[in-house]
């Protein structure tokens, strides 16, 4: 097992690694100046000058390239000349010296994701922590919503198969698995947000945390996350339902399900203590991808609704081209992504012993 996780790990990290470099090079090939984006219509040659020497936009793209890797990776090389950009600067991170080589210091420190072009200079970490929260609550809320519900209603397709009740699951979870989630969400926060705004007391937008009327204090308005985590949820809902109804019915068939109708254990007995453990591993393969996929996907959803997600924030830095915002979200969603892919395949041996570790 030791030997598994450490394989997954390795795969990982050179998976990363890609991600790190298409993002580079995506961003950096494309047209203008880094520095002049930074100043607007601020700039003049001395502080385009002094923003290029800073950020090292003054070097090749390679050596920019190595930049950024070492800014990233948590063991990093740092200069103690003033005029390298790799100076170790303590006012830019925290860090824990490892050995000093000569004029060049190894440390242990946060990954750096350098400061935003448009936000005064503010640490794009700090913009992803502000932001993630409410994505995370969102994706968790949308992915709780499809587990329950489509594991319930698969389940039931599967016992009722080809019932009446079994062709009208069938035809919502194939409607919601064509429907996008931009046209979904436009219509649930015209319907229910607006049209029916007396009966459901919901909002067309709104965000978690808000700041009440008379301004003196945040608070949390749970009703604002319903209308989005519902409209999030309606695919992976519409897949859950599916792939546990086929999976389930897979397993029905199996020579052991027999056995135990031979025994007389009944329909609920054979499901809960037989079929249902068997029939979970390509949900949870689904579902992992999903939420994976969520924290990242809800870009439309929170737009939408401004929802004050990592989504929303993205799409803000796209039109301002906030390059070290971007980058720096995809790549923590990638890590993400990533992390729950090696969580997932892991589980898979709890689940279901006849999966190999080779």
């Amino acid at each position: 097992m030791f030997q598994y996780i450490i394989n997954k790990l390795f795969y990982g990290f050179l998976t990363l690694f890609g991600v790190v470099t298409v993002i580079f090079f995506l961003f950096n090939v494309l047209p203008g100046d880094p520095a002049r984006m930074m100043l607007d219509q601020r700039e003049d040659s001395k502080q385009l000058e002094n923003i290029r020497k800073k950020y090292g936009f003054d070097q090749p793209v390679f050596t920019q390239y190595l930049y950024y890797l070492n800014d990233i990776s948590p063991l990093s090389f740092h200069s103690s000349s003033k005029e390298n950009y790799t100076y170790l600067n303590q006012d830019k991170y925290d860090f824990i010296t490892v050995g000093t080589f000569g004029s060049t210091t190894v440390v242990l420190k946060t990954p750096y994701l350098r400061e935003s072009f448009q936000k005064n200079g503010k640490d794009v970490l700090s913009v992803i922590k502000e932001t993630m929260p409410n994505t995370f609550v969102l994706a968790l809320s949308a992915i709780s919503i499809a587990i329950v519900f489509g594991l319930f209603l698969g389940i039931l397709s599967a016992v009722f198969k080809d019932s009446l009740f079994d062709k009208i699951i069938a035809v919502i979870s194939t409607l919601g698995m064509s429907v996008p989630s931009f046209f979904s969400a436009i219509l649930f926060a015209w319907l229910f947000g607006f049209v029916l705004h007396e009966v459901t007391g919901l909002e067309m937008t709104g965000s978690l945390y808000e700041v009440d009327d008379f301004g003196e204090g945040i608070h949390i308005k749970w009703s604002s996350l319903i209308l989005p985590a519902v409209v999030l949820g309606i695919r992976p809902l519409a897949v859950v339902i599916q792939l546990m109804r086929n999976s389930l019915l897979e397993v029905l068939n199996q020579d052991y399900i027999r056995t135990a109708k031979a025994k007389g254990l009944n329909t609920f007995q054979i499901i809960k203590n037989h079929a249902f453990k068997n029939a979970l591993n390509p949900v949870i393969t689904a579902i992992s991808g999903w939420f994976a996929s969520m924290l990242a996907g809800a870009v439309f959803v929170e737009y939408i609704f401004n929802w004050n997600g990592l989504g929303k924030e993205i799409v803000n830095s796209l039109n301002t081209l906030d390059l070290p915002v971007i980058m720096g979200s995809v790549l923590v969603i990638a890590t993400i992504f990533i992390t729950i892919n090696i969580l997932v395949d892991i589980a898979y041996t709890w689940l279901d012993p006849r999966v190999k570790l080779e």
